[in-house]
């Protein structure tokens, strides 16, 4: 178990760099975390720490994506050294979107993959020359043309360590890891900045029309929603075309409505729109087709849906 994380540890810093260690319960509202050295955490008694407390602490074992600053006690943005990672959380679906991934010209090969749970892929890539704001975009792009989870966007982001037990599951599973390539890329080679990413690529469509047979029609609708509006494109626009495409639907003009609407606060709170602000956009975008107190409530509604969908992601 403490050689496969220390394996992984090794491939992911550097020497002498400062890394984040997170330990966290399931059922524990604070979590455990460590700023130490690269060379402390791979001592041997510090390994046996973690092997132990994830074992019989029951605890989860996760590392920040980058180095943090010399001298740091916190794992905040402002904290963070430089970008190591670019990476993705694939939840859902996870063998299919993982196979277009690899089959994927768009982006060269991840240095790492690891099996986080049956069916649930962390993806990483080790990159070197490129800004925090190039990384925020390319990490946007990535989980949109893969149908990864939008919210694991922050430079701050902590990953699971192969080779502990993820505790979510009973009984607990093993976090596996396998290293398909050892090249350290440039942002040039994801070629996600410059084209029109496909809402459905992931499910190996040729259309961002075209049903996967993996994927409901409501997944490919999700996913082309954030991929159209993380384009800058027009709400309203989007939801009569939505509307117009799903009239299989009861009342297709709801259900538009809704799937762009979740999708915008989604995006907004990732982008660091309060609570608030969200309800604010949402009223003043459907204040024209909708009942002053039933846009109200309903914008509420929205928000705290679309606040509950980026914590179960960030706790998974």
């Amino acid at each position: 178990m403490s050689q496969i994380a220390a394996s992984f540890l090794r491939r992911c810093f550097a020497p002498e760099e400062t890394i984040a260690v997170l330990l966290r319960r399931q059922d524990a509202a604070t979590p455990m975390q460590r700023v130490v050295r690269l060379e402390q955490v791979l001592e041997t008694p510090y390994m046996a720490w973690l092997s132990y407390e994830n074992q019989h602490g029951r605890n989860n074992i996760y590392v920040a994506a980058n180095p943090l600053r010399p001298g740091s006690r916190k794992r905040t943005k402002e904290c963070i050294a430089s970008v190591r990672h670019l990476y993705l959380d694939i939840d859902e679906d996870g063998n299919a979107r993982l196979a277009a991934l690899r089959a994927s010209q768009l982006v060269p090969p991840p240095t790492s993959i690891l099996s986080t749970s049956p069916g649930k892929y962390q993806v990483l890539w080790r990159v070197e020359d490129i800004d925090f704001a190039r990384q925020e975009q390319t990490l946007k792009l990535l989980a949109i043309a893969f149908g990864g989870d939008p919210a694991c966007t922050d430079c701050n982001r902590v990953l699971r360590v192969p080779g502990f037990l993820n505790r979510k599951y009973d009984p607990p599973y093993k976090v596996t890891v396998e290293y398909p390539d050892d090249s350290i890329w440039t942002p040039d080679q994801f070629q996600l900045d410059s084209v029109t990413v496909d809402a459905t690529r992931f499910a190996c469509s040729s259309s961002s029309r075209e049903q996967s047979l993996k994927h409901s029609p409501s997944e490919s609708d999700w996913a082309w929603g954030l991929h159209e509006l993380a384009h800058g494109k027009d709400a309203v626009t989007l939801t009569h075309e939505l509307a117009s495409y799903r009239s299989d639907k009861p009342n297709p003009l709801y259900y538009a409505q809704r799937t762009i609407d979740v999708a915008s606060a989604r995006l907004w709170l990732i982008e660091g729109s309060s609570f608030e602000d969200v309800i604010t956009m949402l009223e003043s975008r459907r204040s024209h087709e909708l009942p002053a107190a039933l846009c109200s409530a309903r914008a509420r509604e929205i928000a705290a849906t679309a606040e509950r969908m980026i914590a179960r992601s960030k706790s998974a």
